[in-house]
């Protein structure tokens, strides 16, 4: 069996992760063996950071209705308790959303749920 040279699969490899290691600082944006680790990491961080956003977002929007719900004086946990007897289903992204474009509509809700 003839030897085969591995040169242009190995060349579109190393292209590849030297693509995704543009704009790295240092020489981790052209030398392989450093853009091959710094891209495996980056790729870590991502992943991580994808399921940090979503915890961020859910306290952003906790905090927003416990501050909406200031002047009806009543506690976010009651608040959320109140929804769930009522079996009033709305999740908290959308009850922030009314807390700050339509006060007059969560007002509403609120007192469907205090009531």
């Amino acid at each position: 069996m003839p030897r085969v040279k591995g040169g242009v699969t190995t060349k579109q490899r190393h292209k590849k992760i030297l693509k995704k290691a543009k704009g790295f600082r240092d020489r981790s944006h052209n030398v392989y063996k450093l853009a091959k680790r710094a891209v495996l990491k980056a790729g870590q961080h991502a992943y991580i950071g994808r399921k940090i956003k979503k915890r961020d977002f859910r306290t952003l929007w906790i905090g927003r209705l416990s501050a909406a719900l200031k002047p009806f004086e009543m506690s976010y946990s009651r608040f959320i308790y109140a929804l769930t007897r009522k079996q009033i289903i709305v999740n908290r992204k959308m009850l922030s959303e009314l807390a700050i474009n339509e006060p007059s509509v969560f007002e509403d809700v609120v007192k469907a749920a205090k009531n």
